[in-house]
């Protein structure tokens, strides 16, 4: 009966659905990074490259031929072109992710300035900013009071 407390408890405290969201939200996020990366970056760096397909490079170790009994066999070749084109697939999406995180960080430092009237502040964060308010008011009436009974 433990294992099905802690499920419901861990289902109940939205993990399980903020996990669900995350999921779902990366694989749309993937759908855009394909695109970014297969329709805007990637003509771009194949115009610079001249039209070379990375993909279809390699290092030929062997040619396909065909054998005494007729099969043919299939050449045996390094891709090093497909590791290029998924180092830059990765770099694209990393610095496109960076900079994702780093508008979202943006937003949320603004939605946190208790000080900053164009965007509405959370309830939790008036209340600390409050709290923080009125122990900043306090610790200046206790400083002021004991530089006096100096």
């Amino acid at each position: 009966m433990g294992l099905l407390q802690e499920f419901k408890n861990f289902a109940v405290k939205g993990n399980m659905v903020d996990i669900a969201i995350g999921v779902i939200i990366g694989a749309a996020f993937q759908n855009v990074i394909d695109v970014i990366v297969k329709k805007v970056m990637l003509p771009p760096l194949s115009l610079l490259t001249d039209g070379v397909n990375f993909s279809d490079k390699k290092i030929l170790l062997r040619e396909a031929f065909t054998g005494t009994d007729g099969k043919l066999v299939e050449e045996v070749a390094i891709g090093y072109g497909d590791l290029i084109t998924v180092m830059i697939d990765f770099l694209i999406i990393s610095i496109v992710v960076f900079l994702v995180v780093k508008v979202m960080n943006s937003l949320r430092a603004k939605s946190e300035d208790h000080k900053d009237k164009t965007v509405e502040t959370p309830k939790n964060i008036q209340l600390l900013a409050r709290l923080n308010d009125l122990m900043e008011e306090q610790n200046k009436i206790l400083s002021e009071n004991k530089t006096k009974t100096n």
